[in-house]
């Protein structure tokens, strides 16, 4: 078990960190080396050198690999994405493990009275670290060139990236993962709301008649549901109204003139979303746990679980979401929704199972009724215009 963990994770890592901006393309290789340096040039008759510049008569490799179809095999097989597909998987992967290493964690640290919103930041810290390790590292990520204005601009996207993550973390402290993960799955009803009567962007009414079979597929699972706890359901609310409400402000956000050519890419945008999260849950912390410190610091040096685990939550977080950012930025609407429906049965069902959670029949109704309700949310628009 321990080996395929550690083969898993170095697999993992190695794909993310090319995925991540460390580019070793063929171009800049070639650019380290003169056209011509260190080939026998070629002779005429009499002997005697000739002057020719293989740089103006060879094509860039690349575009070699083009033309010859290379590029196509490097990346696709049988008309099948391999690189796309890997994302999937990772991404996949990433989602799964962060989710038990998170949970471990959060028991280390004394569970449901523990220190989960000191986790939850230290997670944050833990991204941010990589993040600016990327724009360090040669040869890796361009840095982003944003002004102090759009700073401020992204502070309401930051915070409640901030919020949704820390209620998340609570929710899967007091509570099972999964039954956590179903109500999280609730998400596009206070989406919905929100835009409607916040953001004046109207829904459709087809979208709205699905709401209710998400909202009845949560209370099916909550039930049955043997580590039921009021806390988690709250704390998972809450945590959807801060998404929600992140997906609202992220919209109006890109509509900065020149904030996406300055920010240089989604990946700088989460390395600058994850810092300023961080920073802003600094203050939660103290006011919530700053007078337990002292006891979290003396957890940490005694219990290994929880610091190794604390690690690895915050690098498959960020992992797993800027994987998440790269896969559905390649796949169309009906894809999305297609994959984010699978990632959230994966989870459920792989967490409750290695966790030791209950997955009673009524739990494992209403986890098929919600989420497949959000999968018609996603898709019942263009289900509707195709009829019309």
């Amino acid at each position: 078990m321990k080996v395929a963990s550690t083969l898993i994770l170095a697999t993992f890592c190695s794909t993310a960190v090319s995925a991540f901006g460390l580019s070793y393309g063929t171009q800049s290789i070639l650019k380290t080396t003169a056209p011509g340096m260190g080939m026998v040039k070629p002779v005429d008759i009499t002997g005697k050198r000739l002057d020719i510049s293989l740089g103006e008569t060879t094509a860039p490799v690349g575009e070699a690999m083009e033309s010859r179809g290379g590029a196509e095999v490097a990346t696709k097989s049988g008309g099948l994405d391999i690189g796309l597909m890997l994302y999937f998987v990772f991404w996949y992967v990433g989602n799964y493990y962060y989710n038990i290493t998170n949970k471990l964690a959060l028991k280390a640290a004394g569970g449901k009275t523990g220190f989960p919103m000191t986790i939850s930041s230290l997670q944050l810290a833990v991204g941010m670290i990589y993040g600016v390790f990327l724009w360090l590292a040669p040869d890796a990520r361009s840095k982003p060139s944003v002004t102090m204005d759009d700073v401020v601009k992204m502070l309401p996207v930051a915070f409640c990236f901030m919020g949704a993550h820390s209620a998340s973390v609570f929710a899967m402290g007091a509570g099972a993962v999964s039954f956590a993960q179903i109500v999280k799955a609730a998400e596009p009803a206070f989406a919905a709301v929100l835009a409607q009567f916040i953001y004046k962007k109207p829904v459709s009414k087809a979208k709205w008649w699905c709401l209710p079979i998400v909202i009845g597929g949560v209370i099916l699972a909550s039930v049955k549901e043997l580590d039921f706890a009021v806390s988690a359901l709250v704390s998972a609310c809450i945590a959807n109204i801060f998404a929600a409400f992140k997906g609202n402000e992220n919209k109006k956000l890109m509509e900065t003139p020149g904030l996406k050519e300055r920010i240089g890419g989604v990946g700088n945008q989460f390395a600058l979303t994850t810092i300023m999260g961080f920073f802003l849950s600094i203050p939660v912390v103290l006011v919530k746990e700053g007078s337990r410190m002292g006891e979290f610091i003396e957890l940490a040096k005694t219990t290994p679980a929880l610091w190794v685990n604390m690690l690895a939550s915050g690098l498959w977080f960020y992992g797993y979401n800027e994987l998440a950012t790269m896969t559905l930025k390649k796949t169309g609407a009906v894809t999305q929704s297609v994959a984010n429906t699978a990632k959230r049965v994966i989870v459920i069902v792989g967490v409750a199972l290695v966790m030791g959670e209950s997955l009673a029949p009524m739990k494992l109704i209403g986890c098929s009724i919600g989420i497949g309700g959000v999968f018609l949310y996603s898709i019942i628009d263009n289900l509707v215009k195709k009829k019309e």
